[in-house]
């Protein structure tokens, strides 16, 4: 059956009908006529945010916490660039996003017209595909394929760009069921041949280890299942990246942490001395691998990845599997058990040997204050008293997401949003706004720095608009800490513009936006602070004053190698310079 309608009302009835329940805008000319439709009905629920790139990041976090795709509308013009930095981040973080935008109408395409700019040239190397729409009959089916494409394979970001007379023209609207989306179908099972020789050298492996990463949470929940069945069957031990966390449980005997730049020594040492590595569904990113030349360098290594051009692109793949996680894992599961179950447990007893000598360092210890919040314990505090309860975790960039990452634990897949591939500050608050939106009852804490948090500060508005109870839990150092880091280890202390001279008070701020504003600078006062944070039903903004110069440790030098490590001078007795680490 068709239907004649404009292409504004098009716009809306293809989001119904892809089953999308909340979208997240900011309105100008160029899109009022889908405007115009979406005040018409009352399905969708439209979020008004106060910035473009709040949008995206909003939506990011709506799709990371459920697995939908998350949907943007912006106009043309400043509209679509300010969106630009949120959807670079999705695209690096295989993130589903349908950003709609506006365009001046066809026939003024091209002179430079009110609001002009040329989206679909902007955005192209920023989005997984992206489409400008000339006739309202083509709408339909471009819309039905973008969701098609954005959620298939691996995830990411596509972008319509609609011009105005377009939205405002009548045509036929095409189903989901009749659009034309065969044309792109990634591989989802993995070449057998391949997987038996994973298989074969599971069965024989020495010193093995799962390094998995974000790929096992965009497969979705039996992704994560079945990896955790396959870690717990084996005693394999399991790393993650930034990205992955949740995929295998914190709680986990087989649990290593994080891997990478900030990740644990275990984990890292772990990662350079196995001699099969199984890479599920991460990239080898620079903050993974460190030196390239010396990456994991007496290892087998498998890498799973519905993304072919993933394989090969960083480290070469001795046991390349394009694939589904899920998928893969499946048919690895099942066939690892068919074939006996054998591991060689006599060496993996030696291997779990080592591994328990690393952890001995505790490369997470840090020396105490009687009367400074030290970072590391504010979110110690903050894991504490809010472990067991229905929680979701976002950052922002910078130290603060590093010692997030490295001191709260994560149960299940989609409770952690980071931004990690292009480190966006700005990200983390807005995310925390989606996040809210997609879980109404459950509690969302941003951890944030100054910093960052100030970068969408804007977005205070939305949430005590949408009566949204999230959470910004500000360690506040007063400097950029990871730059200040930096310049403390590498440029001799020399703190070139690293911090701001004129911050706001937080706890006024707060209020001036209708929220509470929470400040805290002892210790002693720490726990009944966070817990009314916790009991305070709307948005609290909680500004932690910590030690100003504490660095996040461990941390790769760049260009090192994973057994090359700055561990903090508390986790040994020999500190060096006046970093306050030693290289191990």
């Amino acid at each position: 059956m068709t239907q004649a309608m404009t292409g504004a009302k098009m716009v809306v009835q293809a989001l119904k009908d892809q089953g999308v329940e909340v979208v997240f805008g900011y309105p100008g000319g160029a899109v009022l006529p889908i405007y115009d439709e979406i005040f018409q009905q009352n399905e969708i629920r439209h979020i008004l945010v106060r910035h473009e790139q709040g949008a995206v990041h909003a939506a990011e976090g709506y799709a990371r916490s459920t697995g939908k795709p998350g949907v943007v509308l912006v106009t043309s013009g400043p509209g679509a660039t300010n969106a630009v930095t949120g959807i670079t981040d999705a695209l690096l973080d295989s993130i589903p996003l349908v950003v709609l935008t506006g365009q001046v109408p066809t026939f003024m395409v091209g002179n430079d017209a009110f609001q002009e700019a040329d989206t679909v040239g902007i955005t192209r190397p920023c989005t997984k595909h992206n489409w400008l729409v000339k006739e309202t009959d083509k709408l339909a089916e471009i819309l039905h394929q973008a969701f098609h494409v954005a959620t298939t394979g691996r995830p990411g970001p596509v972008l319509i760009d609609i011009p105005k007379d377009v939205q405002f023209a009548t045509g036929t609207y095409t189903e989901p069921r009749r659009a034309k989306v065969d044309h792109y179908r990634p591989r989802l099972k993995g070449d057998m041949e391949a997987i038996t020789r994973l298989v074969e050298a599971m069965e024989t492996a020495e010193r093995p280890i799962f390094y998995t990463g974000g790929g096992v949470i965009n497969s979705g929940d039996a992704a994560s299942q079945l990896l955790r069945e396959l870690v717990d069957a084996t005693g394999f031990p399991v790393t993650s990246t930034l990205m992955g966390l949740g995929a295998y449980p914190a709680s986990g005997k087989n649990w290593l942490g994080m891997l990478g730049m900030h990740g644990l020594y275990e984990a890292n040492l772990a990662m350079h001395d196995c001699d099969l590595m199984i890479n599920i569904g991460a990239r080898f990113d620079d903050r993974i691998t460190g030196r390239v030349a010396d990456f994991s360098p007496h290892s087998v290594k498998a890498h799973i990845d519905i993304d072919p051009s993933s394989i090969n692109k960083t480290i070469r793949a001795d046991i390349p599997i394009i694939g589904d996680v899920a998928h893969v894992l499946e048919d690895v599961v099942r066939l690892w058990k068919s074939r006996g179950r054998k591991v060689n447990k006599t060496a993996h007893a030696k291997w779990w040997a080592r591994i328990e000598e690393w952890k001995k360092i505790d490369c997470l210890k840090y020396e105490p204050s009687g009367t400074i919040i030290k970072p590391q314990y504010a979110l110690q505090r903050l894991e504490a008293l809010t472990k067991g309860r229905d929680r979701y975790i976002c950052t922002e960039v910078g130290q603060h997401q590093m010692w997030a990452a490295q001191f709260l634990g994560f149960e299940a897949p989609k409770r952690w949003m980071t931004s990690g591939g292009l480190g966006t500050m700005g990200y983390g608050f807005p995310a925390s706004i989606g996040v809210q939106l997609a879980h109404p009852e459950a509690l969302v804490i941003n951890v944030a720095g100054e910093g960052s948090w100030l970068m969408n500060m804007q977005e205070m508005g939305t949430a005590v608009q949408y009566h949204l109870p999230v959470k910004q839990f500000i360690l506040n150092n007063e400097r950029l800490g990871m730059v200040r880091q930096w310049q403390t280890l590498l440029h001799g202390g020399r703190y070139s513009h690293s911090w701001s001279e004129a911050l706001p008070d937080f706890v006024k701020l707060a209020e001036a936006f209708g929220a509470k504003g929470i400040q805290c600078t002892d210790p002693a006062d720490l726990d009944d602070a966070i817990m009314d944070m916790i009991a305070y039903d709307g948005p609290v903004l909680f500004d932690c004053l910590v030690e100003k110069h504490e660095n996040c440790f461990p941390m790769i030098p760049s260009g090192e190698p994973h057994n090359k490590m700055l561990l903090g001078n508390a986790s040994t007795d020999d500190a060096i310079g006046a970093s306050g680490a030693v290289l191990v």
